[in-house]
């Protein structure tokens, strides 16, 4: 018996003047920043930085997040049609982002500022896994708020009906699945790290990151409905494809992170 169905009728917008209109994918999105700042100036004051290193820090987020979500999700989900209308590619506001392209855009922006910084790079990239993990909680909520990228029918008890979309039937909330998911695993990340305050082993947090989030989005995508028209028949999806190589990435860094501080061990 469906007692907890939730009928989920939400308007993507907050307000609107004339044709401007805030939605709440939008201010989730720019909360992830506003947060991951907050955070991220603590750890930094923690490690002795000033907020003009951080500054900088930021502004390569934002431009690895934003062209890698929108490049990855023109190369990955529908190459046709933008290899045919490129200019597309600019206008983001059409919609049209993807995690994993993110994740590129980040790991290329990152490696960019640790050239320019001197900074080792497991030391950028386990500060910023922990913002990673909260933004990633973020964004979806704002995908529940926009009533997409949800799951198959179902018949558990708290299953969402997405009135906006016309279904019928309840479907799996699988943005709450993965916001819960991505929140835990920001919580586990940044208590690691305030535990050890920056001593961890460096390269375990992002290892872990990687690991984690990828691990759990490959099996919660049994859940979702396909996104684009080809992966219908496919055994695996394209999401799940695209998170194997990052699966295996956190293995390896957490395999070289060790190592790492064995030999440190033996030198001293």
């Amino acid at each position: 018996m469906h007692f907890l169905i939730v009928p989920w009728d939400v308007d993507p917008e907050i307000f609107r003047v004339g044709s401007l209109a805030v939605r709440w994918y939008g201010l989730l999105f720019a909360s992830s920043f506003f947060f991951g700042y907050i955070i991220m100036n603590k750890i930094f004051k923690n490690e002795g930085l000033g907020e003009a290193v951080l500054d900088r820090l930021t502004i390569y987020m934002a431009i690895g997040v934003i062209a890698g979500a929108r490049i990855g999700h023109c190369l990955f989900y529908e190459p046709a049609y933008y290899l045919q209308n490129p200019l597309e590619i600019l206008m983001i506001w059409h919609g049209g982002l993807a995690s994993h392209g993110a994740s590129v855009g980040i790991l290329v922006a990152l490696w960019m500022f640790k050239k320019k910084e001197k900074k080792d790079y497991f030391w950028i990239l386990d500060r910023i896994a922990i913002v990673v993990a909260l933004s990633g909680f973020f964004i979806r909520m704002g995908n529940l708020m926009n009533s997409e990228i949800y799951g198959i029918e179902t018949t558990v008890p708290w299953g969402f009906v997405f009135l906006r979309n016309h279904e019928v039937a309840p479907k799996h909330p699988t943005q709450i699945y993965e916001a819960l998911v991505y929140l835990s695993i920001f919580i586990l990340l940044y208590r690691i790290y305030w535990s050890k305050k920056g001593e961890h082993i460096q390269g375990l947090l992002i290892s872990l990151l990687c690991i984690m989030i990828f691990t759990a989005r490959f099996f919660i995508e049994f859940l979702k409905e396909d996104q684009v028209a080809f992966e219908a028949g496919m055994k695996i999806n394209m999401g799940q494809w695209l998170s194997i190589p990052f699966i295996m990435l956190g293995l390896w860094w957490l395999y070289i992170s060790f190592t790492r501080k064995k030999r440190a061990v033996i030198k001293r």
